[in-house]
């Protein structure tokens, strides 16, 4: 049998201003903000939640090795709750971050979701969707 992978264990989003993006994942979307030194010695950033996490690259200092191209606002992600999409709609209009669509069906990994669609400060497209019946 062929080797395979598991899971995704994290990330790396390269913005365009870390405290801006700290900010917003950690006060929008719940994220637990983490500093660390690597075995190089550098200070660096991630953003935790659940067992996984987004590891941030500020853009023009990228850490290699890296991605041939790294530009703030190229990702698409799509992230999983368990609170409702009302609740999540009116907590993202207070925090003044408008919704592009949704709640809308769509396909998950593991089958359908129900999701709504907004943008972090660089412009990455953001989901967050519920598991849905159909």
């Amino acid at each position: 049998m062929p080797p395979s992978v598991l899971s995704l264990d994290h990330l790396v989003l390269t913005v365009a201003n870390i405290e801006k993006t700290v900010a917003f994942y950690r006060d929008v979307l719940g994220m637990i903000p983490q500093k660390f030194t690597p075995a190089d010695g550098t200070t660096r950033w991630a953003l935790t939640f659940g067992p996984q996490k987004i590891n941030l690259h500020q853009s023009g200092a990228e850490f290699d090795p890296k991605a041939v191209h790294p530009k703030p606002g190229s990702a698409d992600l799509c992230f999983l709750s368990e609170i409702s999409l009302d609740n999540w709609a009116a907590h993202l209009r207070k925090h003044g971050v408008s919704i592009i669509e949704g709640p809308v069906p769509r396909t998950g990994a593991t089958g359908p979701l129900l999701s709504l669609y907004l943008r972090d400060p660089d412009g990455n497209l953001l989901e967050i969707s519920n598991k849905s019946n159909g």
